[in-house]
């Protein structure tokens, strides 16, 4: 039941990814804003799929951890349902993502129209540079950053070292640092066929405030979203 289930999710989720990208392609015409709204109704409709079909849903705790206007959200990355559901829990965000995913036709489109940052990861300390700079314009117009700090998927019981791009930004931007931990991998694991009923939980830490030296951020950081996640983890 939960193969066939998994197989009604997805060919519905690409029907709907496929009919709402080509019917809103004059969106890519208009301001920023329309892409975004877009990327909520996407998302929106996505997790009515999961819960209809799947018997999946989710749950975000610590809203009251969010500062008001810019921040860096650094976010533990387990599933491709992290990036569905970023534009329904921030609001408007900017989000740093492979330079690779903007080639991907309809999504790549409307994720540079509703300007993500993209990474070049194969050009060293010049990406980390151009990514600082492209990050300091919505940031200035009070928009919260989006990073997953190890760069890629990780299952659920792994570990990767965090990136230097999260520290990068800290340092330079001189925003809030705000960790968020999750469960999805427990329920949509990486590169996986299978999705499992259950509640995902996304949850939002204390920030770490700016000015602090780089590597202690940094360890901060991973200490308490490796933390708060193994928690979600053992009590799913």
């Amino acid at each position: 039941m939960i193969w066939l289930r998994a197989l009604l999710f997805n060919v519905g989720f690409f029907v709907w990814t496929a009919a709402l990208g080509i019917l809103a392609l004059p969106v890519l015409l208009g301001p920023r804003r329309w892409s975004m709204a877009l990327g909520e109704l996407w998302a929106e409709g996505t997790m009515r799929l999961l819960r209809w079909i799947v018997g999946l849903t989710w749950e975000v705790r610590g809203l009251e951890h969010l500062p008001r206007g810019a921040a860096i959200i650094a976010m533990k990355h387990q599933s491709a349902w992290d990036t569905i559901a970023l534009p329904l829990i921030f609001r408007d965000p900017a989000v740093v993502l492979k330079q690779e995913l903007l080639w991907i036709p309809l999504y790549g489109w409307y994720a540079a129209r509703a300007a993500a940052i993209p990474v070049d990861r194969s050009a060293g300390a010049k990406a980390l540079r151009r990514m600082v700079a492209a990050a300091a314009i919505p940031a200035r117009e009070g928009r919260p950053l989006v990073i997953f700090p190890e760069g890629t998927r990780t299952a659920v019981g792994q570990h990767r070292p965090y990136q230097p791009g999260v520290a990068a930004l800290y340092r330079q931007l001189g925003l809030p640092l705000v960790p968020v931990a999750v469960n999805s991998g427990l329920f949509w694991g990486r590169r996986a066929f299978l999705k499992r009923p259950g509640r995902i939980i996304v949850e939002i830490l204390p920030a770490i405030p700016p000015g602090l030296d780089r590597r202690e951020a940094l360890q901060e950081l991973e200490r308490r979203i490796e933390g708060a996640t193994a928690r979600l983890v053992a009590n799913r």
